[in-house]
């Protein structure tokens, strides 16, 4: 079974607010790298809203052959209710590499603990469910090596069939061609250029495509 690895799209940092009993609950969502960056998200939602009682948080950062490193803080709210109702949102969203920043401003009324720790999770999946989608994919990468004259149309017609291609010039003219698995490569090419192509795997590489909205439904 095909693991599927869900992320917001690169440089992707969204917001969305949710109001309970005057208490209103601002969202950002946003894509990180590390724990670094994810933490800085923290400390620059601090500075952008210094009027704000709490800024409750929580990350998952994929960690390649392990299970993912996840945080949450509760900011000064009781325990339970700020950090882990968002760790709960971001779990639900299937998202990694991604930090929820909830800030909350106190309306003057006190929720209580069920009542504050689900505000605090309806906002975070407020802001995730705004948001769009891609998926990472490992798929086969190839280095392609032609004639100069045989280039340049090589490159038109492998990008027409929807192929990634490089053009390359370091020593001989080639490309490298990332395909989906299962993709014949070798035949497309050797009928394009008859025969005088060569065709040689040079691994995986990893590509992000939007995730349709009805496949997220």
């Amino acid at each position: 079974m095909r693991t599927v690895t869900l992320l917001l799209p690169p440089g992707y940092c969204g917001a969305a607010t949710h109001e309970v009993r005057r208490s209103v609950f601002r969202a950002e969502v946003k894509r990180v790298g590390d724990e670094e960056s994810a933490r800085a998200a923290v400390t620059a939602a601090r500075r952008a809203h210094p009027d704000a009682r709490h800024h409750c948080s929580a990350f998952v950062l994929a960690v390649e052959g392990a299970q993912p490193v996840e945080r949450s803080s509760d900011d000064g709210e009781p325990a339970g209710t700020g950090g882990m109702p968002i760790l709960a949102a971001l779990h639900g969203s299937g998202l990694v590499d991604v930090v929820c920043v909830v800030t909350r401003w106190f309306g003057g009324v006190k929720l209580g603990a069920g009542p504050l720790a689900r505000a605090y999770g309806d906002a975070a999946g407020l802001a995730l469910s705004q948001a769009p989608r891609v998926e990472r994919l490992l798929r086969p990468q190839w280095r392609v090596t032609v004639s100069y004259a045989d280039l340049g149309r090589l490159v038109d017609d492998l990008t027409t069939r929807g192929l990634t291609v490089i053009p390359e010039y370091a020593v001989d003219p080639s490309l490298l061609v990332t395909a989906d698995a299962g993709y014949d490569l070798r035949a497309v090419v050797a009928a394009l250029t008859q025969g005088a192509g060569s065709v040689t795997p040079t691994g995986t590489v990893a590509v992000e495509i939007p995730v349709q909205i009805s496949a997220r439904a």
